[in-house]
């Protein structure tokens, strides 16, 4: 698929009007408190509730401003992690401090995390399976020359949640000042799309903080990586990190012509 066919299938009257998100394989609250829980480092039976539930309200916050479709589960986890905050924060009363068995207020949260995060692994266990073998043909002998090789790490699909946090240092590099700048930027989702397709076809791969200029307002930021959300559902782009917490590097996920790169497409999670 060319370049012009890829923007004629996107300049659409519903990218000109209001514009929301909707991600069909949209990460779910227990998502993101899984997240948050490998992010922080912390132990996951003594999760540290004031943290992250400082973190998630963020996360529903800078959802909230980009338009993102936020389930309504998201608003019920919200709720639970102030309820058991608000619990963490009581003094014992003399009941239980009699009975010496004080319930952690954050026992079952810990509870359904852990069985979600089993069936996950087990779904996405289940998930690659119908990939093994696939183009894949065995050698019956060892290669000497394999031998000298090093491993080589494939780079990592980028899930939603550390696309919206690589934003989220975006806006906090931007001056507060630029914030209240009202001023017409002129361009819609649309447009943007077909400028970093343009800059993608060009330079095959960008990184992703090299898409946010300097002197940028806010609207343009936001138009930006709402782009980028929208080319990662329509598998346009593939979004990968070549190490933890580095850089996230975006490039075409079809060739000239419309044949995937690798028998790949899309982003992953994303």
């Amino acid at each position: 698929m060319s370049l012009e066919e890829m923007q004629s299938n996107l300049f659409s009257e519903a990218l000109e009007q209001s514009y929301r998100v909707q991600i069909e394989e949209f990460e779910g609250p227990l998502d993101l408190l899984l997240h948050l829980i490998k992010k922080n480092e912390v132990d996951i039976y003594n999760i540290p509730i004031a943290a992250i539930t400082r973190q998630y309200l963020d996360y529903m916050e800078i959802m909230k401003d980009l338009n993102l479709d936020i389930a309504g589960e998201f608003l019920v986890m919200a709720a639970t992690l102030l309820q058991i905050k608000s619990r963490m924060l009581l003094p014992v009363t003399p009941e239980e401090d009699a009975d010496g068995e004080v319930e952690d207020p954050r026992a079952e949260l810990v509870r359904r995390l852990l069985e979600y995060q089993r069936y996950r692994d087990a779904s996405q266990m289940l998930n690659c399976r119908n990939l093994l073998g696939r183009e894949v043909f065995a050698r019956k002998f060892d290669s000497p020359e394999l031998d000298e090789l090093e491993p080589v790490e494939e780079p990592a699909d980028v899930e939603l949640f550390e696309l919206i946090e690589a934003f989220q240092k975006v806006l906090a590099r931007v001056s507060v000042d630029t914030f209240h700048d009202v001023v017409a930027d002129g361009i819609s989702i649309a447009d943007r799309i077909g400028e970093v397709l343009s800059v993608l076809h060009a330079e095959k791969t960008v990184c992703f903080d090299s898409l946010f200029n300097t002197g940028m307002t806010r609207d343009l930021l936001v138009v930006t990586f709402l782009s980028i959300l929208e080319l990662c559902k329509l598998k346009l782009i593939k979004v990968v990190q070549t190490e933890n917490q580095g850089s996230i590097w975006l490039h075409l996920a079809a060739k000239e012509g419309g044949e995937g790169e690798g028998g790949e497409e899309g982003t992953g999670s994303v």
